[in-house]
């Protein structure tokens, strides 16, 4: 049995991505922001790789980069790590259960944070707090909900009942 496949999923998806992570937060809250647009872009290359490749990664990170006040091209390179990271495993990591691919997930934002952070040594930027590793935590905890969300949207599945 074939699904329909919604398209217009994929640049909703990372529009609303970049959104969130420009949204204001109370101070307190800050470190706790999740890395959306990598959330996001790690679902897609898991589940459509055909179309969410490394060069996408580029140009999301790109466009991430352009609407953040960050370093141009510090997205980018965070998320062509991250993607390729994840079609190295994409085969294995397809097929864990939900909380095995959220401890992944976990993982793979941590990873994120040190690829961060030594940016920010290569660079000479000033020393990132304690309290920026607490990132990933967040991230891990949404991936089940990033997850189904995003797969009803994909495959139309709300509809059918």
């Amino acid at each position: 049995m074939t699904r329909a496949r919604h398209h217009w999923v994929l640049p909703v998806s990372l529009i609303a991505a970049l959104t969130l992570s420009l949204l204001p937060l109370p101070q307190f809250l800050l470190p706790l922001r999740p890395y959306w647009l990598g959330l996001v872009l790690a679902y897609w290359v898991i589940e459509d790789p055909d179309r969410v490749g490394l060069g996408f990664a580029f140009l999301v990170g790109l466009a991430g980069d352009l609407v953040s006040d960050g370093l141009l091209g510090e997205q980018a390179l965070r998320l062509v790590v991250m993607a390729f990271i994840l079609q190295r495993f994409r085969a294995r990591l397809r097929f864990f259960p939900l909380s095995q691919q959220a401890l992944a997930v976990g993982g793979l934002m941590l990873n994120d944070r040190i690829v961060t952070s030594a940016i920010h040594v290569v660079l000479r930027e000033p020393a990132l707090p304690s309290t920026f590793w607490l990132s990933p935590l967040a991230g891990m905890l949404l991936w089940p909900l990033i997850f189904l969300l995003l797969d009803a949207l994909r495959l139309g599945s709300w509809r059918r009942r």
